[in-house]
């Protein structure tokens, strides 16, 4: 038996080198290609809606969100133990798409402000508050006035009774 790998070398002489027992490999990446195009994100109504409701509450002018009514159930469910927190989500609807959302607003001013300027500055910090925060398109944000609150009037809150 003879060994043919041997005689299949061309003869060279060795040379040692310092580094010839380090292989130089390329390091790749398990799954290749951008990590943003390996799965999908979907973001709820619900999560718009708080974002959006929390940006419009911000605004200076803003008393309150949602109608009369929305705002008289929302304060007695508050109080009701265990009832749950303000809603952030009160007075808005969002429609979300892949890569757009449209919102509708609902908003109680102040007496003595510039409704169109509130309503700019909401349209404005709501659009950059959803885009921002969950990257998609703010298409359009409708706002309705449903109501001003004049400086003597009372919240709607019913009143505490003692029992």
């Amino acid at each position: 038996m003879s060994d043919t790998t041997q005689r299949n070398r061309p003869e060279t002489p060795e040379v040692e080198q310092p580094d010839a027992q380090i292989r130089k490999t390329s390091v790749t990446k398990r799954g290749g290609g951008n990590p943003a195009g390996r799965g999908r994100t979907t973001i709820a109504d619900g999560v718009v809606e708080k974002i959006a409701g929390l940006a419009a509450r911000d605004v200076l002018g803003v008393h309150a969100m949602g109608s009369g009514i929305s705002r008289t159930f929302g304060a007695v469910r508050d109080r009701v133990p265990g009832g749950g927190s303000k809603s952030a989500t009160r007075g808005v609807k969002a429609e979300v798409g892949e890569v757009q959302t449209a919102l509708d607003l609902e908003i109680v001013v102040d007496y003595g402000v510039s409704i169109a300027d509130v309503a700019r500055d909401v349209r404005e910090n709501v659009i950059a508050a959803v885009e921002r925060m969950t990257g998609l398109e703010v298409v359009e944000v409708n706002i309705a006035v449903s109501d001003v609150k004049l400086p003597e009037e009372e919240d709607e809150e019913p009143e505490t009774r003692l029992q």
